[in-house]
């Protein structure tokens, strides 16, 4: 299958798989990319990142950019934090 996503996707498979199953992009993308480090564990509850609140805006925009968050480079941090969330 022929790739048609970002090349931010870090296991392939795995998100095509779950598009399939009608996942949406960005929480395919993010469930994906935390399957394919091995410094995470997206079954288990309780993650160990801050709040977005205590994110940089930059950090939030990299974060937006995975998750492939369109209109993103015009938010403001409150904006992206919003997206984050509702994604």
């Amino acid at each position: 299958m022929a790739k048609t996503h970002s090349p931010s996707i870090k296991n392939d498979s795995t998100y095509d798989a779950l598009r399939d199953k009608g996942y949406s992009k960005s929480k395919a993308a993010a469930i994906a990319n935390a399957q394919a480090n091995d410094n995470m564990a997206p079954s288990e509850k309780g993650g160990k990142a801050p709040p977005y609140e205590d994110w940089t805006k930059d950090e939030l925009m990299e974060r937006a950019r995975e998750l492939e968050v369109e209109g993103r480079s015009t938010m403001s941090k409150d904006e992206l934090i919003k997206a984050l969330r509702n994604g």
